[in-house]
């Protein structure tokens, strides 16, 4: 099949569109998906560079990518979710790094998948899967936000911060977010009711009042704030700093998860959560998909389309 491959670690020069890729395996539980778009995220530059190999076995050559939406091609026979021709999408990360989802057919298993939502196109439901379930484990998790807490959003503009906004106002909550000043108006559309600039100082010195609530993504110096921004430490998120448990919040790490897929999948079907694309590319840009995710800065998601 028809793939981007990579047999070493390095830069986008590795990134190889490759003709002669092996059909993935299907397996009793698993689903062969005809993919149509997958997402591009950082963790993707950071496996390509080799900062992940301490954390999960690799295998080359890789194929890049942990998002993705298509239609099911063949099922194994004790997948009973879906049927040949469902449209899906989802959150493709299994216990080792090798058969990603930058390629024509994926293999995912039954867990990592949930029917596309109708409402949303290929390469938004392509876009939504990583950023969504992060921000949605975070905030209904670990956070338990509810009716009328006061959540802050720190780097809400970016991918999973806008899907955490959304969210949490979904949720019913008064939700404050971080951003540069081009950002404000765009958030206050998404339903944040207070903006600030992180440019203007730490935020617990612009804040009226504590929040009930902090989701980081940043880390560094914002997090190491953030117990002077939150009434209860215990309320403290971070899906970028482990150094978080030490403040006595919690470091999340998003996992597959076919329920909150569908949580996603109706929140984004109620009109509560939409997954604006920054920018598509073709399969054979994916090395440009990936430079422009690294350089960071980009406001909404960036794809790969196959289809």
């Amino acid at each position: 099949m028809r793939g981007i491959a990579y047999d070493v670690f390095g830069g986008v020069e590795v990134l190889q569109l490759r003709e002669d890729l092996p059909t993935p395996p299907v397996g009793p539980d698993v689903v062969l998906v005809r993919v149509h778009a997958a997402g591009v995220n950082p963790v993707d530059v950071g496996i390509r560079s080799g900062g992940l190999a301490q954390l999960f076995p690799h295998h080359f050559p890789i194929v890049p990518g942990w998002d993705v939406s298509g239609v099911v091609e063949q099922v194994g026979p004790a997948v009973t979710a879906f049927a040949v021709g469902d449209e899906v999408f989802g959150y493709v990360r299994r216990d080792d790094v090798g058969l990603g989802t930058c390629a024509e057919l994926v293999a995912a298993p039954q867990r990592c998948l949930a029917h596309k939502p109708a409402s949303l196109s290929f390469a938004e439901a392509g876009a939504l899967p990583l950023a969504g379930l992060t921000a949605y484990q975070a905030l209904t998790e670990v956070l338990d936000v509810g009716e009328g807490d006061r959540v802050l959003v720190h780097r809400a503009a970016g991918g999973v911060g806008f899907n955490a906004v959304q969210i949490a106002v979904a949720l019913g909550a008064h939700v404050i977010g971080t951003a540069s000043a081009k950002n404000h108006g765009f958030l206050r559309e998404a339903g944040c009711a207070e903006v600030y600039d992180y440019a203007d100082g730490p935020l617990s010195e612009q804040l009226t009042e504590p929040v009930d609530a902090v989701l980081d993504l940043v880390g560094g110096a914002t997090l190491a704030d953030a117990p002077d921004q939150v009434r209860d430490p215990a309320r403290i998120a971070s899906v970028v700093d482990p150094a978080v448990n030490d403040l006595g919040g919690q470091y999340v790490f998003v996992r597959p998860d076919a329920h909150d897929l569908e949580e996603l999948a109706r929140l984004a079907d109620d009109g509560q959560l939409r997954v604006p694309v920054a920018k598509a590319f073709p399969l054979e840009r994916t090395g440009e998909a990936q430079e422009l995710v690294a350089a960071g800065h980009v406001r909404g998601k960036v794809v790969v389309t196959l289809r």
